[in-house]
């Protein structure tokens, strides 16, 4: 494996590195070696992840060697007893440790896949929550602070046969952790030697050289505090996939509390004080922590919050019921609930859930994932009085809504509300970091631009930056701006012009177009699921506007690639994913169109590298409502705060109107990014709507993006640029061809002659011809082999006349 030496320290890299790849490691490096915190983007394919992996362990190992003591590349085998370490490990020096996380676990589960890779072996460990590696057959069942406190009570009680059989797995496997491993690797250990999964990390944890888990481990402060044994003043932290992490670190200190979840508190508030009650008799026990009182005082308390909160004058619906953060300490202040009394009442809210599970535990009918309602009730107690200190509620909201009824929720009655509490700063979790005196703090990602205001919703300082170009070569992407459509009818899916019957018919016929020049797989991405069902609902009812053809737009997308669309219900997700992939090697068609929503799962991680994802279509921008009561009230802050920084002269500023356009614009970066995936991918990113002619709009897409866009007034000159594209990458990577039964050579979809044509012209454009292009060598009319009149470019290949089809038949 090469060895690059960067900024004086040797980094082994797997491969020959590109340019960028040397320079997204020198970045990483100079972060760490100056303690710095650095917010580097590099576009997805670049291998951010595996450079990321070796500068930082190279790194690392200047310092000291890793805690395996084993030579990197000869780790043990995973879970092995067998070790030539000694049996007691000597004491190590006080070396960084690193904390690498990612927003989910399969993100997770492809960094390990990449450590894997490397020549780097240094002790690691993975952390996950108890529903995922809990082996218990009656705890692994349930969920939330239920599995929590049974799990404590049965290690208490030294009940759990897998808890007890940690201790003695960890001293005869000191190799755990010399060699990448996941948490399906813990968990088949736990059920094949016992231990307990959850808790073996837990221990192997605090003696590791790097420590990969989701993000939430860092940002709640509670699991944070679980983390014992870390120096933080001695620690990197590392955030990757960091995209959406202003978003989740606000979520994260915020809270929605619909009067349906508090009604099931009060109801279970209610079984908890009868549940004592009996329990006292039978046992005739003084336990405290089963005083009736206490659960009888916690439901007055639920029953007067419900109370206040029907009491607050709504004045319309749009508008809702707004004040300022600190208003909350008032509203509960009546309650009588406080720092103090908080604290009581989460105690309460424990031993409640002990209650109704061991009450569930009893009956007959206790069902997998069973919820304890009046956890949501210890969530919002503990956001609002983390701390002592009031001054953090000045970056709050609190906002009471009325709400839809729901047919699905039983508890949700009509005209129900919402009390939110939310957080516009998502710097109060990061600056948190900054207090604990973290070395470095690492923030990347493929799609972070514009960086500054990135950094500014942060509230860090990043001295560190960059924005990588791609590997790639400007001939292995086409990226162009459709403002048209076949007929010359604008395309714009904004607010006012989505819901036009010709705006669909148009952007309809668009994609037959590129369903039939894209090969292999197609992405659709929409700015919601409201556009997404009325478009597919249009199409499939909306015939072609030539009188001889009487199929519908959705039919003619599905003559050309099997259709699969994105489902609301995330369970259903896998499904569809696989049903993608079988369509994609079914050959009746030229492979298949995936219709998905931005911020969506497939738009979040998905990896469609070479024939998955051809061409990615992004139809609109992703722009939140406006009139949404919590955009809204985030604008207004962040209009407030600018108001205050420029009469302080402070010279970058961030409005509501800049956060809300940016959103938007992260959002089909992220979307854009599933396609060309590796060095030797290539595909087309097409971006159907007139609004990205706007200059302000190419500046928020990704840097690397940015010189490859053009713009193509005339939608012929959309096909012509893009068939020449694909033609010319397939000649470049040619496909072997297939022969048919009568022994004649079939070409490949994007190569053969002009097939099934007529003189109808581009799908949608009837009777117009065919518009010029300027770099049109010659255009000729030929008879295809079903007999029909088509237009098609006559052009040499290999010393032979091919011709290319220019325009299909419906």
């Amino acid at each position: 494996m090469p060895i690059y030496k960067i900024r004086g320290i040797d980094v082994d890299f797997p491969f020959e590195a590109y340019d960028c790849q040397i320079v997204y490691m020198e970045k990483v490096i100079q972060s760490l070696q100056e303690r710095s915190n650095a917010l580097l983007e590099s576009p997805t394919g670049t291998g951010k992840t595996l450079c990321l992996l070796c500068a930082t362990l190279a790194w690392r190992k200047s310092l000291g060697a890793f805690s395996t003591g084993l030579p990197e590349g000869k780790g043990h085998s995973f879970g092995n007893k067998s070790s030539d370490l000694p049996s007691e490990e000597p004491v190590r020096p006080n070396l960084p440790t690193i904390i690498y996380t990612s927003r989910t676990h399969s993100q997770l589960q492809q960094v390990i896949r990449e450590l894997k890779t490397c020549n780097y072996r240094p002790k690691m460990d993975i952390l996950g929550s108890r529903e995922q590696m809990c082996i218990h057959n009656e705890v692994r069942i349930l969920r939330g602070r239920a599995q929590n406190n049974a799990c404590h009570s049965l290690c208490k009680k030294r009940a759990c046969f897998h808890h007890t059989r940690v201790s003695d797995y960890m001293k005869n496997n000191p190799a755990l952790g010399n060699d990448p491993f996941d948490i399906e690797d813990l968990v088949n250990i736990g059920r094949t030697q016992g231990p307990c999964p959850y808790y073996v990390s837990r221990e192997l944890h605090k003696s590791v050289d790097i420590l990969f888990a989701p993000y939430n481990y860092l940002i709640d402060q509670g699991n944070r505090r679980s983390l014992t044994g870390i120096e933080w003043e001695n620690t990197v932290l590392i955030f990757d996939e960091a995209h959406n992490l202003e978003s989740i670190c606000a979520d994260a200190a915020s809270f929605d509390l619909p009067s349906g979840h508090l009604s099931a508190c009060i109801s279970e508030a209610k079984q908890c004080v009868d549940l004592s009650l009996a329990k006292r008799e039978i046992e005739k026990s003084d336990d405290k922590s089963l005083d009736p009182d206490n659960f009888a005082i916690l439901r007055a308390l639920l029953l007067k919050l419900e109370t206040r909160i029907a009491e607050v004058p709504v004045e319309s619906k749009e508008l809702g019921f707004t004040r300022p953060g600190p208003y909350i300490y008032e509203l509960f202040a009546d309650l009588n609930i406080t720092y103090v009394t908080a604290t009581m009442l989460m105690d309460t809210i424990d031993q409640a859930a002990l209650l109704l599970e061991d009450a569930a535990d009893a009956s007959q009918h206790k069902t997998k994932g069973t919820v304890c309602r009046l956890e949501s009730i210890r969530s919002v107690l503990n956001i609002i009085f983390r701390h002592e200190d009031k001054s953090h509620s000045n970056f709050y909201r609190v906002h009471v809504q009325e709400s839809q009824a729901n047919s699905t929720d039983v508890f949700k009655a009509k005209g129900s509300r919402i009390l939110s509490w939310w957080c516009f700063n998502p710097g109060i979790a990061m600056q948190e970091f900054a207090k604990m005196g973290i070395r470095s703090i690492i923030v990347t990602s493929g799609t972070l631009s514009p960086l500054d205001s990135f950094a500014q919703e942060l509230k860090l300082e990043f001295p560190i930056r960059l924005e990588n170009p791609h590997v790639i070569s400007s001939n292995q992407v086409w990226v162009g701006v459709v403002p048209t459509g076949p007929s010359g009818r604008s395309l714009n899916s904004s607010y006012r012009n989505r819901d036009s019957l010709e705006y669909k018919q148009e952007l309809g016929n668009a994609i037959v177009n590129f369903a039939r020049i894209v090969p292999d797989g197609l992405l659709i991405f929409f700015p919601s699921y409201y556009l997404l069902d009325q478009c597919i609902e249009c199409w499939k009812t909306m015939n072609h506007v030539s009188s001889t053809n009487l199929n519908t737009i959705w039919e003619r997308i599905c003559k050309h690639k099997q259709p699969v669309i994105e489902p609301k219900q995330s369970a259903l997700f896998s499904y569809s994913i696989e049903d993608f992939k079988t369509k994609l090697k079914d050959t009746s068609t030229s492979g298949a169109i995936f219709f998905a929503v931005f911020r969506g799962k497939v738009s979040e991680g998905l990896d469609f590298a070479d024939h998955a994802g051809r061409a990615v279509v992004i139809t609109g921008m992703p722009f939140a409502m406006r009139t949404d009561p919590k955009i809204r009230l985030k604008r207004e802050y962040l209009d407030q705060q600018a108001l205050s920084q420029k009469k302080e002269r402070k010279l970058q500023v961030l409005t509501g109107e800049e956060w809300y356009s940016q959103q938007a614009a992260r959002a089909v970066n992220q979307a854009v990014g599933r396609v060309i995936r590796h060095r030797h991918d290539y595909g087309a990113i097409i971006f159907c709507d007139e609004r990205f002619l706007q200059p302000s709009l190419h500046s928020q897409m990704s840097l690397w993006l940015q010189p490859y866009i053009k713009c193509y007034p005339k939608f012929g000159d959309v096909v012509f640029t893009l068939t020449r594209f694909f033609r010319e990458r397939s000649i470049c990577s040619p496909a072997k061809p297939k022969i048919t039964q009568s022994g004649s050579t079939e070409v490949s979809d994007s190569m053969h002659a002009l097939k099934s044509l007529s003189s109808e012209g581009i799908h949608g454009r009837p009777g117009k011809g065919v518009p010029s292009v300027s770099d049109l060598s010659k255009l000729v009319l030929v008879r295809c082999l079903k007999g029909a009149l088509g237009c098609g470019i006559l052009y040499k290949c290999n010393g032979h006349l091919q011709v290319e089809r220019y325009s299909d038949a419906a």
